[in-house]
């Protein structure tokens, strides 16, 4: 395994669209971007290189979010990445679940760049907006 990358950032969404947009935020804020459509495309990735934070989608094919978290935090190393999940659930049991899994951080869909920097820096991932 490769030693953890102190600025890289894989995001996990089955949403192109997304994907594209958490791109360019996460890249403006000087991370090296990788990108997987579902949970088990994103544990393969993290098995071979872990990353230093994680933007995660709930809802995706083949593994979700959750399942993908818990597997992830019971990988060598796999407690290291900041993993911010970014979902349209709205529940607060839901969010707690998240955040019991091992989660750090939750940011509400849609996010904006201002939204995802203030999550990164209270997960201690980035320095705070000025």
């Amino acid at each position: 395994m490769k030693p953890l990358t102190s600025r890289t950032c894989l995001i996990v969404d089955d949403s192109r669209i997304i994907r594209k947009v958490a791109r360019r935020i996460i890249e403006g804020l000087g991370f090296e971007v990788d990108e997987a459509a579902d949970g088990a495309e994103a544990l393969s990735y993290c098995m071979g290189a872990m990353p230093h934070v994680v933007l995660l989608d709930w809802q995706m094919p083949v593994m979700d979010g959750l399942t993908f978290l818990r597997r992830l935090r019971d990988l060598p190393g796999g407690r290291a990445p900041k993993v911010l999940f970014c979902s349209v659930e709205t529940r607060a049991d839901r969010i707690a679940e998240a955040l019991s899994a091992g989660a750090d951080e939750y940011v509400m869909k849609p996010f904006d760049g201002e939204i995802l920097h203030s999550k990164l820096a209270e997960a201690g991932a980035v320095l705070s907006p000025p």
